[in-house]
């Protein structure tokens, strides 16, 4: 019987070794990252606070010795003496922090996660290369490899991070790797192309061309055109209203004909209009110093590891600090002793949608300008983990791919089929010199130069100088067409409907050292409907921007905490505009609205975070919108159409309480008033937050329980990797916050920089993570404490190597 158990327990034994070293299809193998030896148990490590080591590396394809420093945060302060060098060590580096991040989002971007995760991610690759992702990324590569400069930066990052990839070994390889069973590839320039085209995607693909075309066929252009105005009733503009204008506008082109379109039952996806970031510039004038203080942070998904990696480059004819994104080059967000700037996203419409006709069933040829065209034909082939390789065709048009045919269920409903796609962000550009240039720009004049070139995502690029100049440009490529045209989707076959050129980048708007003293962003309307050209029928709604400008306009002898508690603003300015409103139409309340009232009435209008009355206020809001639009505008869901803003909603219940839209009509033989909806909504509410929270009205209503904000690995989609991600993270603000922190989105970098003579700028900066993007290092998260509190780091802006810090804790040098 023992020999029989022992040959058992051999034969066990040797199933498990055999089952836990292999792969099953998409399933990696468990064995070798469970392993004592190469698994994740060795990817622990010390905090550089308790260490002070110098330390000699050599790395192949350096020109000369390169020193880099960390602080005590682990931020490299990097120290070259030519510009390839400068970029080959920040392409080490960051690789040695990010490198799992750097390439997985890449292959997000190329439409390749099915090498990594099998076929379950075929349709999401798809769907990246049909939209193309990797298109648009070889435009953009030789572009930017047109300048020599971008050239050198470009490759020799390459050459960094490939240099840290030669030197892994299977056991130093980061903790995903071998989660997910697979190992690192070589990098290059294509690479970093793509992770600014990824960029490009999260920040510019949205566009509710479809929706509006729905609703236009349904209710007719004038209801169209009066529910979704040009400009919102309220507004702060970036372009402060009255500015003199300083160039001659171009003609506009020819309004194409009205299209209805054959409409479609698929849906595309819409901008989420919680995700919102912040900048602003004060002058001298209302400085403290006599200075520009400059601040921003934008707003993206929260993840671990972070967007965003600090870094300081320092070389012949460059000290900058800042900002940068794993994968790329240069500094995107930062300072240097001179200046400092910052962005926000446009939300330019650079994203239209082309109806397409075929001339027969074979697809190759379109009908366009009196005449048919040859279809262009791009193959795509998918590698499929744990399977045979995919193969697919994607036919284009001289506007761009047809994304989806109407035989075609698309990924997720957000396209439109049977549309060609005419995207900026397929065109050629030169981003990294833009980048380049703002790393080494000395006053406003290098400042407009280097935004020239920048093409998308369209940016408001904020700036201040210590020769006491503040400016910012709404900045990008955007294509001249008739005012609207893009609102409602296009006539495939009308050239007029085709772009037909760009407006010059010297009219893009834009402010320098304004009578107000200061200049602001946050996603709202770039300017007045007085601009001669279009940008976009709709932008972020305008709470945050009109409460930026109202705290900025009375600020006076301002600091860097001046700035820095304006970022951590919750005041809610939604709530201060319609608030009184509603309460006022709930005419006998019941007793649980009558506690909610009360809540409600005492109440600051700031979302913090143990408030109970954000948590009210926000349910009913939201349930009230629906209840108000729902029938009119999700009656259907084969036919989708968006809902109309909030801020023309709000317009409705103060101006026109007895408005037809009140009634909901599903119901027969009944008219429903403002009045019961607010009610109604309002008593669903408190029941709804009962059930939710579980408890009565009480402090686990708390704001910060409901909101539940949640920094989550890239990998944590269900929380399944729970232990690598931060939750319920208790932090105020909420959308339309200025603090615009939600369940997933939030300030991805905070930057505040105070600009001085003689070198003496100042930075202060934290980011929702950490440098490292190692689970099991203590610098992977922590900064989030100082984050969720509102504070900032003091930035450690080394003006030469050979500067003395006791926060330097590790220095390596870097030699050939």
């Amino acid at each position: 019987m023992k020999f029989v158990k022992a040959l058992l327990s051999l034969a066990v034994t040797i199933f498990l070794c055999y089952a836990l070293n292999r792969n099953w299809g998409s399933i990696p193998a468990f064995g070798s990252f469970l392993s004592p030896f190469t698994g994740f148990w060795v990817n622990g490590e010390t905090p550089l606070s308790q260490t002070n080591s110098e330390s000699t590396l050599q790395i192949p394809g350096l020109l000369d010795e390169v020193s880099v420093q960390y602080d005590e945060l682990g931020i490299p302060h990097i120290f070259a003496n030519n510009d390839h060098d400068l970029y080959l060590a920040q392409g080490y580096v960051t690789a040695q922090d990010r490198l799992w991040q750097m390439e997985f989002q890449t292959h997000y971007a190329a439409g390749r996660l099915t090498e990594i995760v099998g076929e379950k991610a075929l349709e999401s690759d798809r769907y990246n290369r049909r939209m193309g992702s990797v298109y648009g990324a070889e435009k953009s590569l030789l572009g930017m490899m047109e300048d020599p400069k971008s050239k050198v930066s470009l490759e020799a990052y390459s050459d960094g991070v490939n240099a840290y990839i030669s030197q892994l070994k299977p056991r130093d390889f980061p903790v995903e790797y071998k989660l997910l069973g697979y190992a690192p590839e070589a990098w290059s320039p294509i690479k970093s192309a793509l992770f600014l085209k990824n960029m490009s995607f999260v920040l510019a693909s949205g566009t509710d061309d479809l929706r509006m075309t729905n609703i236009l066929r349904k209710y007719g252009k004038d209801i169209a055109e009066n529910l979704f105005p040009n400009y919102p009733f309220e507004e702060s503009p970036i372009i402060p209203t009255g500015t003199p204008r300083d160039f001659t506008p171009l003609p506009l082109p020819k309004a194409p004909a009205d299209f209805m379109g054959r409409g479609s039952v698929k849906a595309q996806e819409e901008r989420d209009k919680g995700i919102g970031s912040n900048n602003w510039a004060i002058a001298g004038s209302k400085s403290a110093t006599g200075l520009p203080i400059l601040a921003n942070d934008p707003h993206l998904t929260l993840s671990l590891p972070s967007i965003w990696y600090q870094a300081q480059l320092v070389g012949p004819d460059v000290n900058v600090y800042g900002a940068t994104m794993p994968g790329t080059p240069n500094i995107i967000s930062g300072f240097n002793r001179d200046i400092a700037w910052g962005v926000t996203n446009v939300g330019a419409d650079v994203v239209d949608w082309y109806e397409v006709k075929f001339k027969d069933a074979k697809m190759n040829e379109y009908w366009h300008d009196g005449q048919w065209k040859k279809i262009t034909k791009r193959f795509e082939t998918f590698k499929v983990k744990g399977g045979k390789d995919i193969q697919d065709t994607v036919l284009f048009t001289h506007h761009g791919p047809i994304v989806y045919l109407d035989n075609q269920k698309p990924f997720k409903e957000n396209i439109p089929t049977g549309h060609a796609l005419r995207w900026i962000a397929h065109d050629k550009s030169q981003e990294l010199t833009t980048f380049y240039q703002l790393n080494r720009a000395k006053n406003y004049d290098d400042y407009v130069k280097a935004l020239s070139f920048y093409a998308a995502p369209a940016q408001n690029f904020v700036f201040a100088s210590n020769q006491n100049d503040i400016a910012i440009w709404v900045n990008g490529k955007f294509p001249l067409k008739a005012h609207e045209q893009g609102k409602y989707t296009l006539d495939g076959t009308d050239k007029n409907a085709d772009w037909q050129g760009f407006i010059p980048h010297a009219h893009n708007p834009h402010v320098k050292n304004p009578v107000r003293g200061f200049v602001s962003s946050a996603n709202q309307s770039s300017t007045d409907p007085n601009y001669p050209y279009y940008i976009n029928w709709e932008f972020a709604p305008s709470e945050r921007g009109r409460r930026i400008n109202q705290r900025l306009t009375v600020m006076e002898k301002a600091t860097v905490d001046s700035l820095r508690t304006l970022q951590n603003d919750n005041y809610n300015l939604k709530a201060q505009g319609v608030l009184d409103n509603l309460i006022s139409l709930v005419k006998t309340p019941t007793a649980k609205q009558v506690e909610a009232i009360k809540i409600l009435k005492t109440w600051n209008k700031k979302n913090d975070p143990a408030e109970i009355a954000p948590t009210i206020f926000e349910t009913w809001s939201k349930l009230l919108y629906g209840a108000i639009w729902k029938d009119d505008f999700a009656y259907d869901e084969n036919i989708p159409m968006k809902y109309p803003s909030l801020d023309r909603t709000i317009e409705l219940i103060r101006k026109d309480p007895k408005s037809k839209w009140f009634d909901d009509v599903t119901t027969k033989n009944k008219v429903e008033t403002l009045d019961e909806l607010v009610s109604a909504t309002l008593s669903a509410s408190i029941d709804s937050l009962t059930i939710w929270r579980k408890a009565p009205m009480g402090e686990e209503w708390a704001w910060a329980k409901q909101k539940s904000t949640s920094i989550r690995h890239l990998l944590d989609r269900d929380g399944a990797l729970k232990a690598l991600s931060s939750v319920d993270v208790n932090i105020g603000g909420g959308v339309g916050i200025v603090n615009a922190t939600t369940e997933r989105t939030g300030p991805s970098w905070r930057m505040v920089i105070q600009l001085g003579k003689n070198n003496a700028v100042k930075g202060y900066g934290v980011i929702p993570g950490g440098q490292s993007g190692n689970p099991g290092s203590p610098h992977y998260a922590d900064m989030i404490e100082t984050w969720r509190q509102g504070k900032l780091n003091d930035l450690l802006f080394l003006q030469a190597k050979t500067d003395k810090s006791d926060r330097i804790k590790k220095v390596v040098k870097l030699t050939k």
